[in-house]
């Protein structure tokens, strides 16, 4: 039988638990990538008494196959592409996928962080939280992400994510916490009994710190 989380927040306290040496430490903060990576990570941040914030990165989708990643943005000018893929793009298509997301990455921004300046990891440990990893696309561009703001150790933790995906993002991040690394990985949602579309107030919500 496949094991399944009951919802993001369980997940959350999974993944709180294995985090526990984070506890408390005032270099910690806890990011969330959008959307239902906030959802896990608010339980993360507030079972370890840490901040908690928010990392928007957007995936690059193929044109044809919106669901197939060639890479990511995020903020700070972050692109991370995956050449196997991109590489069979037409480099018109590159640019125009790029201009759209780019736009979408900055509108994403105001909307969960209005009034925030840019985020300072300047020296600080940032472990970024995420909901799954399939290709892992978007969970490399955080951590470079995170690395160009300053950030001096770079955690990544996600419930559950395909084994290469987690060997991958090994070799980026300081440290991958990913308890649950099924050989038949298909969708991330087939790990949850609950994984319903988060909406933007939600995400807002878990943000400010309202249930």
């Amino acid at each position: 039988m496949t094991r399944t989380y009951r919802d993001r927040a369980a997940a959350g306290e999974v993944l709180a638990g294995l985090l526990r040496g984070y506890a408390e430490r005032p270099d910690v903060l806890v990011l969330g990538l959008p959307r239902g990576g906030v959802l896990v990570a608010a339980v993360v941040a507030e079972r370890l008494g840490v901040p908690l914030d928010v990392l928007v990165v957007r995936k690059l989708g193929v044109p044809c196959a919106a669901e197939v990643a060639f890479g990511a943005l995020a903020p700070g000018g972050v692109q991370v592409l995956n050449n196997e893929i991109a590489g069979r793009l037409p480099e018109a298509d590159i640019a125009e996928v790029v201009r759209r997301e780019a736009e979408l990455l900055r509108q994403r921004e105001a909307v969960f962080r209005p009034g925030r300046g840019p985020l300072d990891l300047t020296g600080r440990t940032v472990i970024l939280v995420d909901d799954g990893l399939a290709t892992g696309a978007t969970a490399r561009a955080a951590v470079a992400a995170a690395r160009r703001l300053g950030a001096a150790r770079v955690v990544l933790a996600a419930p559950v994510g395909a084994p290469e995906a987690a060997t991958a993002l090994a070799a980026v991040a300081d440290e991958v916490v990913c308890p649950l690394q099924p050989a038949r990985f298909d969708a991330v949602g087939r790990f949850y009994r609950d994984f319903h579309q988060v909406a933007d107030a939600e995400v807002v919500d878990r943000l400010a710190g309202r249930a």
